[in-house]
């Protein structure tokens, strides 16, 4: 038993609580007021997921061909890679208007009759986060999805009345970070299924050079690439950290970003080269320097990081993980090669030969 998995756990954090991340890629409130003017308003226009484009496309032009309201699109993958963007596109081919809401908003089969009982005729609705949504509403979806219709219960008891009210055809557009939490019934009423990927380096490239014409920031090809290497595959975040140089280049330099400028802006906001801020840093090198790359506990990683478990595990972990600088095993976490490169730190003797089992080095 790993007994340090099962351990007391403090309240409260020990050391810094690392809520504002430069690489978080879920949106702030500043995020929400500039991606608006950032967003592509066609699938011309959209930059990256070209499978999930030109899929997507065929369904749309055949749906306006056919004088039909859209199937129903779901649309998975990480945060910051577009899904709320394409349902905007969605209803603006479709020539429709757009609803706006989330999973955790509709906690009652009552939220959701009174969401879908005032829809118009062919207008999108847009269920982000549609995996947390709870069941009752969940099951009054399978229905309004299917059939166009939902039963509202009216009394209680015996005396309880089911009212079926008719929906107009609607297009919905459900979004998730989690598609495997999302039951198969639910799933399976999609008529199209679409999984973002992260971005390759020259796509985030083209995402940056656009944001910088409409932000009216001058950059080079150079620059572009700079920002675009640590921005870990997400249009959000690259988009965040071209506004963080472009303040940089406005205080500093001529307003011009070339990757000597880039380079130094992201330098005094803690994004490395490979997009590792100070947290992902801080647990790579308690795991390096004071635990010789592992393997250690979830638990005694977080507490030499002064963090609490569930930040490191939800927060810092999968990217590090993703990145292949770090491996969880069912003894702890174990550092690879590649985490000791990247600090520029050799593995002692002893770790070295505990990772040959594992990485084959």
């Amino acid at each position: 038993m790993n007994w340090d998995e099962t351990g007391p756990e403090t309240d409260e954090p020990t050391g810094p609580v690392f809520d504002d991340r430069l690489v978080d890629a879920d949106a702030d409130g500043e995020d929400t007021a500039v991606e608006a003017a950032l967003r592509p308003k066609d699938l011309e226009e959209f930059v990256g997921q070209e499978k999930v484009r030109e899929q997507l496309d065929l369904v749309l032009k055949a749906a306006r061909a056919r004088g039909a309201t859209a199937d129903h699109v779901l649309l998975s993958g990480a945060p910051g890679l577009g899904k709320t963007t394409l349902s905007m596109i969605i209803a603006a081919e479709m020539s429709a208007p757009i609803r706006i809401t989330s999973g955790p908003a509709i906690q009652h089969a009552g939220d959701l009759a009174a969401i879908l009982s005032s829809l118009q005729e062919g207008e999108v609705l847009f269920l982000d986060e549609i995996h947390r949504m709870s069941r009752p509403a969940e099951e009054m979806l399978y229905m309004a999805m299917e059939d166009f219709r939902v039963d509202v219960i009216v009394g209680k008891g015996p005396g309880a009345t089911a009212i079926p009210l008719e929906l107009p055809p609607f297009t919905l557009v459900g979004a998730t970070t989690r598609a495997g939490l999302l039951p198969p019934p639910l799933r399976d009423r999609f008529g199209f299924t679409g999984h973002m990927e992260f971005y390759a380096p020259a796509e985030l490239e083209r995402v940056i050079h656009r944001s910088a014409r409409l932000l009216d920031v001058g950059i080079d090809v150079e620059g572009a690439a700079e920002i675009a290497g640590r921005s870990r595959g997400t249009p959000r975040i690259a988009n965040r950290l071209l506004r963080r140089v472009r303040d940089y280049a406005q205080v500093k330099a001529e307003g011009t970003i070339d990757r000597e400028i880039a380079a130094a802006a992201l330098k005094v906001y803690e994004v490395d080269a490979r997009g590792l801020d100070r947290l992902d840093r801080a647990v790579l090198g308690a795991l390096l320097k004071l635990f010789g790359g592992g393997p250690v506990g979830l638990s005694t990683l977080a507490v030499a990081v002064g963090e609490e478990r569930e930040t490191v595990e939800e927060v810092a972990e999968p990217f590090l993980v993703r990145e292949g600088l770090l491996a969880r095993t069912p003894r702890g976490r174990v550092a690879t090669p590649a985490a000791w490169a990247h600090l520029g730190l050799v593995p002692p003797q002893h770790g070295a030969k505990g990772q040959q089992g594992l990485f084959g080095a």
